[in-house]
């Protein structure tokens, strides 16, 4: 049985005395795309900040390709050069273009040279229909095209995992549709991802699992046509119910 590249083990966070994430564990295979669902404050966000060690932990574990990445003196930038991450704001530098922001990273941290980083930032801006926009600023792009370029910010580095939150929560519903569009295409070809998402008709076309967390806990994980269309739990059929009046599912 293969290893999984990641490997969660009985987390737990706290703020102050408020318990966010209890005894969570999660594994997730090579090319595996989990889904986290769940309403506002329920802790995806905070369990994706953990793995990227944005957050430190109470107790548990988080392995990384077998390595215990929540260790005592675990250099938390070396981890984070393999895991890549996208929140809500896209968090590109303003003043440099868009081939400069991913450009950075490979230069800065991985040591790629200028001629080779910007080689494969032009390939990847082509292949996703982003080269016209190589040497402009991120203000003269639309919310959809700054969100597509941060995430193929993080993807240039080759991460072992792409994290994504809520990378579509700021966006109108046309541009959501080309950031979507990006994700599955990252899905094809065999990206491994763990993301947070209210997006559900998007969370039944990319994931092999779904999660839903309440509270600080899972409490319902499944294929997703299994848990979006008959959930076990009476929080899971709330969650969704309200989602259903919304409109949104």
């Amino acid at each position: 049985m293969a290893i999984p590249i990641l490997e969660i083990r009985e987390l737990r966070k706290s703020y102050g005395q408020e318990l966010v994430l209890q005894d969570v564990s999660v594994t997730l295979a090579e090319h595996q795309v989990k889904v986290l669902i769940g309403a506002s404050g329920s802790g995806k966000s905070t369990l994706l900040r953990c793995i990227n060690l944005l957050e430190g932990i109470d107790d548990g574990q988080i392995v990384l390709d077998g390595r215990d990445i929540t260790a005592i003196g675990t250099n938390a930038d070396e981890v984070r050069s393999h895991v890549g991450s996208v929140f809500q704001s896209f968090n590109l530098f303003p003043h440099l273009t868009v081939l400069a922001n991913i450009t950075l990273a490979p230069r800065r941290v991985h040591g790629v040279s200028r001629k080779e980083a910007e080689e494969q930032a032009l390939a990847l801006l082509a292949r996703f229909s982003l080269e016209d926009k190589a040497y402009q600023y991120p203000d003269l792009l639309s919310g959809g095209q700054q969100q597509r370029v941060a995430i193929l910010r993080a993807v240039i580095n080759r991460p072992k995992i792409l994290l994504l939150d809520e990378v579509t929560s700021a966006l109108d519903p046309i541009l959501i549709a080309e950031v979507l569009a990006l994700i599955a295409e990252l899905k094809g070809e065999g990206m491994t991802m763990m993301i947070a998402t209210h997006e559900m008709g998007f969370a039944e076309q990319v994931a092999d699992q779904v999660l839903f967390l309440h509270k600080g806990l899972i409490c319902e994980s499944g294929s997703p046509s299994a848990l979006l269309e008959d959930p076990q739990t009476r929080e899971c059929k709330a969650f969704l119910d309200a989602l259903r009046k919304a409109g949104r599912l």
